[in-house]
């Protein structure tokens, strides 16, 4: 097995195609960390008294990001960390990753705040794609229809535990692929709108954040094994189980 090329001692588990670097364990996600610090300095993203909810559905990304913003905050005392999960009802998935979500929060002792779609606007996911499946006429998938209400639906929670900051995990490959797909699209408005710090645009907007916006996809799947912590599928398992309703 290949040396890691950064400490000259241990075995590699994981090749940096990008920069041709063999690294071990240690080696490679002690730089994830640092690239979330320097992320979150570059763009100047926290202020030190900072309220600061973390979107966490109970994935990989979200709940990788919970745990080193939760490393960080140690060093700034002032600053306090909640996490926030919306339950859209997704039969078959939502209740294994709120369980992740809160197992998680609890290793951690941080406050976490579940808001539902059904509380919210008295419908689940699943019903809603159920209502849509039967309207031959409407062309949008549920997937439309879960990205506006889920982020009101984390938005509300946010307010609602006092956070001035609403963290969200999107990805290096997440911002890259909304780019494009703006680009494809001829949307110039929207392609102006990705950033790693998004405008409020409005006095009752918690303003977003994303501290892994320079951080591959790639990169974050191997530390969520590296850390041995079971976490429940992608964020496309839903959105899967959610066309198979939608197809008439």
């Amino acid at each position: 097995m290949p040396t890691c090329n950064m400490c000259n001692k241990s075995d590699a588990v994981y090749m940096r195609h990008y920069s041709g670097e063999r690294l071990c364990e240690k080696c490679f996600k002690d730089p994830i960390e640092d690239k979330v610090r320097a992320t979150i300095s570059k763009y100047k993203m926290f202020e030190p008294d900072d309220k600061v909810a973390v979107a966490v559905s109970g994935g990989k990304d979200s709940l990788s990001l919970l745990h080193i913003l939760a490393d960080i905050e140690k060093n700034f005392p002032q600053t306090s960390i909640c996490a926030v999960t919306v339950d859209e009802g997704i039969k078959g998935y939502r209740d294994e990753a709120l369980k992740f979500a809160a197992k998680n929060c609890q290793k951690l002792g941080i406050k976490h705040k579940i808001v539902s779609f059904k509380e919210m606007y008295e419908i689940t996911l699943d019903e809603l794609a159920e209502i849509i499946r039967d309207k031959e006429k409407n062309k949008l998938s549920p997937c439309s229809y879960c990205g506006v209400l889920r982020r009101r639906a984390l938005n509300t929670a946010a307010r609602q535990t006092g956070a001035n900051k609403l963290v969200t995990a999107h990805n290096l490959d997440d911002e890259t692929q909304t780019i494009l797909l703006n680009i494809i699209h001829g949307d110039a408005i929207r392609i102006a709108r990705v950033k790693p710090v998004l405008d409020k645009g409005h006095q009752k907007l918690v303003q977003r954040v994303k501290p892994f916006c320079e951080v591959p996809e790639k990169e974050k799947l191997q530390d969520c094994k590296l850390c041995g912590e079971p976490t429940p599928g992608e964020v496309c398992k839903p959105c899967q189980m959610l066309q198979q309703l939608h197809i008439t």
